[in-house]
C-alpha cells in the first residue's frame, strides 16, 4: 500500500527521489512483467529439473565414480529435463534478448539467450547423432543459475521500490501543535519552525525539533538502528519519525520538509539506487561489448576451420566458442552487485517495525 499520504510536508523531497528512482529503474526495464515470485518459482523448478540431468549426464558420470540407476530410456533423461529447464526457465532471457535486440541494444540478456540458445541446439543435435557436442547438464545448470541471481536482484528492486514509502511512513498524518494554553491537532504538512508540538507516549515525533519540556526515552531504531531506547531531556534533539515512551513531550521545530533529518535520508537511499543502476548500465555495456566479441569470435573460428577443409571441427568449435563466450560469473555477480545497492538497510528496519 502506498505510504505517502504520511508524510505530505516531504513531497518536493520525495518527488525529487522519484525521479532519480525514474532513473534507477530504466536499466531493470528488462524486468516488465516480472515478479519475485515468478523467479523464486522458475528458480526452484528449474533446479528441481537441472538435478537430474546433471546426474545422468554421461560427462558427470565419467568425473565422478557415482552412477546414477540405469534402465530403459534413462539415456534420454538429460535431453528431456534440459529441454523442460531450457523451455521453462530460458524464456525469460529469451524475451530479455527480443527486446534488447529490438531496441538495438544488446546486453547481459542477448548474452545469455546466446549461449543457451547455442547450447540447446548443439546438445538437440547430438542427441540425435548429428553432432557430437553435448553440453545439457552446462545448458540446465546456466540456465539455473542465472535464474538465481535474477531472482536475488528483483527481490532487492522490490524492497527498494518501496523504501522511500516505508521511511515517509515513519511520519504520522497529524501533529499536536501547542498555541498558549490550546493544543490544537493539525496536518503534519502545516508545521512550520518555531512551532511547539506535544507528542504523547507511544507516538511519533511529527518533525526534526528540540526538546523543551518533559522527558522520556525514544526509539530511534527506524533511524540509527541504536535498538536500544534513548534518554531525552530538555535541549536534547528529536528526530522526526521517532517513537517516544515514557512521557509526554513539547518539542519546538527546527526543521520540516527536505531539512529534516529523514529527508537526507530518504535521498541517501534513492542516490544509493542511482549508483546501482549506473553499475547496470556499465555491466550491460560490457556484455554488449562481450557479445559482438563473441559473435565475431565465433564467425572467425568457423571461418577458419571451414577453409581448412575441416568441416565438422569448424561446427563444434564454433558452437565451443560461443556457449564459453557467456560470462557465467558476470551473469550471477552483476545481479548480486545490484542488489547489494538496492537493498535500503535502514527504510527495510522502518518496514519492518512498520
Amino acid at each position: 500500500m502506498d505510504h505517502m499520504h504520511h508524510a505530505p510536508h516531504l513531497e518536493s523531497s520525495h518527488q525529487h527521489d522519484k525521479h532519480t528512482m525514474g532513473g534507477a529503474h530504466k536499466g531493470h526495464d528488462r524486468h516488465a512483467g516480472h515478479s519475485v515470485a515468478m523467479f523464486r518459482d522458475k528458480f526452484w523448478l528449474s533446479l528441481a529439473f537441472t538435478i537430474p540431468v546433471v546426474a545422468w549426464s554421461a560427462d558427470v558420470q565419467h568425473w565422478s565414480p557415482y552412477a546414477p540407476p540405469s534402465f530403459p530410456g534413462s539415456k534420454w533423461i538429460p535431453a528431456i529435463f534440459g529441454t523442460i529447464v531450457f523451455a521453462y526457465g530460458g524464456i525469460v532471457f529469451l524475451r530479455g534478448a527480443w527486446g534488447e535486440i529490438a531496441d538495438r541494444k544488446p546486453g547481459m540478456m542477448t548474452l545469455i539467450s546466446l549461449a543457451i540458445l547455442v547450447a540447446f541446439g548443439a546438445s538437440l543435435a547430438a542427441t540425435f547423432g548429428l553432432f557430437t557436442v553435448e553440453v545439457w547438464w552446462e545448458l540446465a545448470t546456466l540456465i539455473t543459475i542465472m535464474i538465481l541471481g535474477h531472482w536475488l536482484e528483483m527481490r532487492a528492486i522490490s524492497q527498494a521500490r518501496g523504501a522511500l514509502n516505508a521511511l515517509a511512513a515513519l511520519l504520522p498524518d497529524t501533529a499536536e501543535r501547542v498555541s498558549g494554553s490550546e493544543v490544537q491537532t493539525v496536518p503534519s504538512s502545516e508545521l512550520r519552525v518555531g512551532d511547539v508540538v506535544l507528542v504523547r507516549p507511544g507516538t511519533r515525533v511529527p518533525a526534526d525539533g528540540e526538546l523543551t519540556e518533559g522527558s522520556a526515552d525514544v526509539d530511534e531504531s527506524m533511524i540509527t538502528g541504536e535498538s536500544k531506547p534513548v534518554a531525552k531531556s530538555p535541549g536534547s534533539k528529536l528526530i522526526a519519525g521517532t517513537v517516544v515512551s515514557g512521557g509526554s513531550l513539547r518539542a519546538r521545530i527546527t526543521a520540516v520538509g527536505d531539512d529534516t533529518a529523514l529527508s537526507g535520508i530518504m535521498r541517501l537511499v534513492a542516490a544509493a539506487q542511482a549508483s546501482g543502476s549506473r553499475t547496470q548500465a556499465l555491466a550491460d555495456r560490457a556484455a554488449a561489448l562481450l557479445f559482438y566479441v563473441a559473435l565475431a569470435a565465433g564467425t572467425a573460428t568457423f571461418g577458419y576451420w571451414w577453409i581448412s577443409g575441416d568441416k565438422e571441427h569448424a561446427l563444434i568449435r564454433t558452437a565451443t566458442v560461443l556457449i564459453i563466450a557467456c560470462p557465467h560469473a558476470l551473469g550471477l555477480a552483476i545481479p548480486l552487485v545490484i542488489a547489494h545497492f538496492h537493498v535500503p538497510w535502514g527504510a527495510e528496519r522502518a518496514a519492518r517495525q512498520r
